[in-house]
């Protein structure tokens, strides 16, 4: 189960998604398409939040842009973190259609740790009784949403930088996921004449990220059913006006903007399952979520240069925290 949450979250776990007991993150759609999809949108928030924000992180590490053709390669991490509020919620702030029952008002969210709590369902056809999913807060480092990248940057012409980041196509036969990102940074001290001899750097940037996670829930699931699948579509974006102090062995940069986005998850497939006093029952796409996300952003890191060779670390104060660390091969 945290294997499989994890690879949703990161998109490098080779594990399934699903895959469980009867009980926990397949069984939620027992409780109907309604109350269903209000569990799951409580549980899953954070790791859907955080991964647009941890996409928008780590797009520079210098405001300094290429010479004509220089580029460079960067392998970086990045983490949101999740706020403490966001690991538990509670079954009494949410709003469901069929009345329930629960052994605590209290679960984890997927970011938070603690025994889930088991709860009933008194639904038109019957109760239908199954226990939370747990959290995977000890399998992430400091509690962050990871989104790792692999990216190259290239000046083109007028003080412009192109950038790409790239995972490409990775997980099991029945989960796989895929990110890809693009944008541009824009020197502006080269308009203010003289200044531009500094060792002040300011640029613009703008980025977007793209990242899908596609999973056959057929394949391993415990519920009988047709078409059995998930789909988790993630897009980010951010601006901003960056800032960097370049010596010849160390940088420091910062960045003020905006990041923002939309992630969506979709239950899709016919589950068939029982309810407690042995009636058949059914429900067909259970679960379609979305989430948009947005927050103001402030950052301030580091850069030991080594040569081409640097090494880099940030952190950005927003909804949630990013921390940002990596390698670049830089080629001016």
């Amino acid at each position: 189960m945290k294997k499989t949450l994890l690879f949703c979250i990161s998109i490098l776990a080779s594990a399934n998604l699903f895959a469980q007991e009867d009980d926990g993150f397949e069984a939620i759609v027992k409780a109907g398409t309604a109350d269903a999809t209000t569990l799951m949108g409580a549980y899953i928030a954070p790791a859907m939040e955080g991964l647009v924000y941890s996409m928008s992180g780590g797009w520079y590490h210098t405001a300094k842009t290429h010479k004509s053709l220089g580029f460079d390669i960067t392998i970086g991490f990045n983490g949101a973190i999740v706020p403490s509020e966001k690991e538990l919620f509670a079954f009494s702030e949410l709003t469901f259609q069929n009345d329930y029952t629960a052994t605590s008002d209290i679960t984890p969210t997927v970011a938070g740790s603690g025994t889930p709590a088991e709860v009933t369902f008194d639904t038109s056809e019957g109760d239908v009784t199954f226990t939370m999913p747990e959290g995977v807060k000890d399998d992430l480092p400091i509690n962050a949403v990871p989104a790792p990248a692999i990216q190259a940057s290239i000046g083109v012409i007028k003080g412009t930088d192109v950038m790409v980041r790239f995972v490409p196509e990775v997980g099991s036969d029945n989960v796989k996921g895929k990110l890809f990102g693009a944008g541009l940074k824009h020197d502006i001290m080269q308009y203010f004449g003289p200044l531009e001899k500094l060792p002040l750097n300011i640029a613009i940037m703008g980025a977007f990220t793209n990242m899908n996670v596609d999973y056959d829930i057929q394949a391993e699931s415990e519920l009988e059913g047709r078409n059995q699948a998930a789909e988790f579509k993630l897009n980010s974006y951010t601006v901003q006006g960056v800032a960097s102090l370049d010596f010849p062995f160390v940088t420091v940069y910062g960045g003020l903007g905006y990041t923002g986005g939309k992630s969506e998850i979709n239950v899709l497939g016919t589950y068939e399952f029982e309810y407690d006093n042995g009636t058949p029952g059914e429900v067909t796409d259970p679960i379609m979520l979305s989430y948009n996300p947005s927050s103001v952003r402030a950052s301030l890191g580091a850069r030991l240069n080594l040569a081409f060779f640097k090494i880099f670390a940030d952190y950005t104060v927003q909804e949630y925290s990013n921390l940002s660390a990596g390698i670049a091969f830089s080629f001016r």
